[in-house]
């Protein structure tokens, strides 16, 4: 039987390229081909109108498009008549020149024109109009563009995207011959983007030796960045050789002989029997020195504060408990302070005082806090305005290269800092449990000398995603003057939600017999009966109960696999809460329904992105950068002219995708309790099924049930609830902040 598809080529020129995918190099373009003009499909590393290519591929028909070539390889190659030399030089490949010039420059040299640009620039001059610098600019575009087209044909045989291609080419130049059959790992420590998978598949591509010390360097690396990813800021030396020498495939005892050789490139810091990566030892004990310096006594006379206090209560019309007033008076007293409490026990109402007798003495304050969300609730409870964190940092965007993001939070991503401190005498900020090491790094650089910084959080609550233990490890370092609140006012003790987190942080099982008016346990075993009886609580029964609206209401949810997990608990609330409807544009992109109208959550951090805030005309009132990991917004309008979408979020920021950028979004009506840090919500729903017993632990029950005002629904298995009571273990957390501030206090 003859073969129906054949590998054919064709040789010929690019007449205009009709789209291009930047990202991954996939294009479709019009050829010309011995004057027949072909429409021609493919991975093409790097391509330009003009160019000659001979193509290998085979003819195709698309349902829609009809006949297409389907390219499977290309090759590039160079001009030898004087009409294919003037159609590239004017296709705008080469910088400075264009059409008018193009047919200058061929009609003097003839079909001596490239070799003339390459081997004798100067004489470019000669064309009217080139200057003997423009002559040189002309030949350095030239050789430049050939030189990456050979690189990224040479990187895309390796699985290199396009995207990746030109910023390896751009770091290394040509010298990325040699790096990339040598030690393709020094892309992974060098350029952003290039993770070691990314470049272990380069090395398995080349031959590299699976036990290669480059490999098993680059792993190391590799697994101390996992172990960042997990909370952890260094790894025990045992645990991190056993975990590298599994997920390379390699002899421990060859593992740990390479951590010292890191350890000489200053790579990695051995600290006793902990690994750090290089820029987290930095920071901690930066973090360390940071604090104690802040650490500061001033001076104020009891009388005076007590005087100070009893006005407050009467002005206020409050009665501060000891622990508060005693709060008030180690804040005034001590240039670093940390007060911390369970719900109900009068945190915000001692923020207030506190802030009322700065106030009064003149003080410039500062408030800020991890999210929108919890920004914004520090606001309405304070009277003052709270930020996030992040814009009282300013945000200015840059990336720096060869960073990870979490590093370059710290480092280089905001306008204050050491150099430029915030213009503040107090600096407050809640929530702090959520603070990881490098935010918390950054921040501390921008507290001005002579500033003093309070913090305010839960200690019990989830530690932060991002790494460390950062509040935990500052109260248990016993250096800085903490104060845990401890009484439950009369109007929270009312609430059956803040008296059950109280007993279920104690480890106390509580009563769950449906007759509280805010706290309620539906027994149910199956998922299908979870979700069910879910839906018909988001969407019918919750919203009159607490006077919301279904998008007020959110479900959180332990896992994100799984029948009640995130990503199918999205999937079913989305039918219900925002159905399709002929009036609202819906697009898919990678699996995913975005519906205008849907609740969604940005997951990860982009400091590039551009927002503004909008006037009531839709004016542009305010803007900046930035959008992070777990804001929620609503999908506001798609737009296929633009090709892309408008998301608002909770505190007003309007902020533009691009279809390329949606992966950076998910659907919103259930998300993870990890991610519900730092929110308040009127009502809570939470899908309870047996899970990982690591995962299924009193610290994340406690800090669920602790999301929600005024309503908290439990749906799920009884058992499997007590069971989360009575397991306190949670994933330990290597870190080493609090050693190192006993350290430098001598405790």
């Amino acid at each position: 039987m003859e073969e129906q598809n054949k590998t054919e080529e064709l040789e010929g020129y690019v007449d205009h390229i009709i789209f291009r995918n930047q990202d991954n190099g996939y294009t479709v373009l019009n050829f010309i081909s011995y004057e027949e003009e072909i429409t021609c499909v493919g991975i093409f590393p790097v391509v330009n109108e003009g160019e000659i290519l001979l193509l290998r591929g085979e003819y195709t028909s698309h349902p829609s498009y009809g006949e297409q070539f389907k390219v499977t390889s290309m090759e590039a190659k160079a001009p030898t008549d004087v009409v294919s030399m003037e159609r590239y030089l004017a296709s705008g490949a080469i910088k400075g020149i264009g059409v008018a010039l193009a047919a200058r420059i061929v009609r003097w040299f003839g079909e001596d024109t490239f070799r003339i640009i390459e081997e004798q620039p100067e004489r470019l001059a000669e064309v009217k109009g080139i200057s003997k610098k423009k002559a040189m600019e002309i030949s350095d575009a030239m050789m430049e563009k050939k030189d990456l087209r050979d690189a990224m044909i040479f990187l895309s045989g390796y699985g290199v995207s396009t995207t990746l291609a030109v910023r390896i080419y751009n770091t290394y130049g040509y010298d990325l011959y040699k790096i990339v059959k040598e030690n393709p790992y020094r892309l992974a420590e060098d350029i952003t983007g290039v993770g070691f998978k990314i470049a272990d598949e380069i090395a398995y591509r080349v031959g590299i030796s699976a036990d290669s010390d480059f490999r098993i360097k680059s792993g190391i690396l590799y697994a101390l960045g996992l172990g960042a990813m997990s909370g952890h800021t260094c790894l025990p030396r045992e645990e991190l050789v056993r975990y590298t020498s599994g997920l390379l495939g390699v002899d421990p005892s060859g593992v740990d002989d390479l951590i010292s050789n890191l350890a000489m490139d200053k790579k990695v810091v051995v600290k006793g029997d902990f690994i750090y990566a290089s820029w987290y030892d930095y920071v901690e004990s930066s973090i360390a020195g940071l604090l104690c310096s802040l650490n500061q006594r001033y001076d104020e006379s009891e009388e005076r504060l007590d005087a100070f206090i009893a006005r407050v209560q009467q002005e206020e019309d409050v009665e501060l408990d000891e622990w508060q007033k005693a709060a008030v008076k180690q804040a005034v007293t001590h240039g670093l302070f940390v007060i911390t409490g369970g719900p109900g026990t009068g945190k915000t109402t001692t923020i207030r005082a506190i802030i009322n007798y700065f106030d009064s003495e003149g003080y410039d304050i500062m408030l800020a806090a991890p999210t929108g969300r919890a920004a914004k609730r520090m606001s309405e409870a304070t009277g003052y305005e709270a930020k996030t964190i992040h814009r009282l940092l300013e945000v200015n965007g840059a990336m720096p290269e060869g960073e990870d993001s979490s590093a370059a939070t710290a480092r280089g991503m905001f306008e204050r800092n050491e150099n430029n401190p915030l213009e503040a005498d107090v600096v407050i900020i809640d929530e702090v449990s959520m603070v990881d090491v490098n935010l918390m790094h950054a921040l501390l650089k921008a507290i001005p000398v002579g500033g003093r910084l309070i913090l305010v959080g839960d200690v019990n609550q989830l530690p932060s995603v991002g790494p460390g233990n950062v509040l935990r490890d500052i109260i248990q370092s016993g250096a800085f003057e903490t104060v845990t609140l401890q009484k439950v006012f009369r109007q929270a003790a009312t609430s059956d939600i803040v008296m059950n987190a109280h007993r279920i942080n104690e480890g106390e099982h509580v009563i769950a017999d449906n007759k509280s008016e805010d706290f309620f346990l539906l027994r149910r075993r199956d998922a299908n009966g979870i979700i069910t009886t879910m839906i018909e609580l988001v969407s019918k029964k919750l919203p009159k109960y607490v006077q919301a609206t279904p998008l007020d209401i959110q479900v959180l949810t332990p896992t994100r696999k799984g029948l009640v997990g995130v990503e199918n608990l999205n999937i079913q609330l989305q039918k219900y809460l925002n159905p399709a409807n002929i009036n609202k544009k819906e697009r898919e992109f990678g699996g995913r329904i975005f519906r205008e109208g849907d609740k969604v959550m940005q997951t990860k951090n982009n400091y590039q992105v551009e927002w503004e805030i909008r006037s009531k005309y839709g004016i542009p009132i305010d803007k900046g950068l930035g959008v992070f990991n777990g804001d929620v917004g609503i999908l506001t309008e798609i737009n296929e002219y633009t090709n892309s979408l408008w998301v608002k979020y909770d505190d007003g920021r309007m902020v533009e995708y691009p279809f390329k950028n949606v992966d950076e979004l998910e659907l919103a009506y259930a998300i993870t309790i990890h991610k519900s840090q730092g929110s308040e919500y009127p009502a809570v729903v939470m899908p309870i099924l047996p899970g990982p017993r690591m995962l299924m632990n009193r610290n994340l029950l406690y800090t669920g049930i602790t999301r929600a005002k005024k309503c908290l629904t439990i749906v799920g298995d009884e058992a499997t609830f007590y069971e989360m009571i009575d397991n306190e273990s949670q994933q330990k957390r290597y870190s080493g902040l609090r050693q190192r501030i006993e350290s430098i206090v001598g405790m």
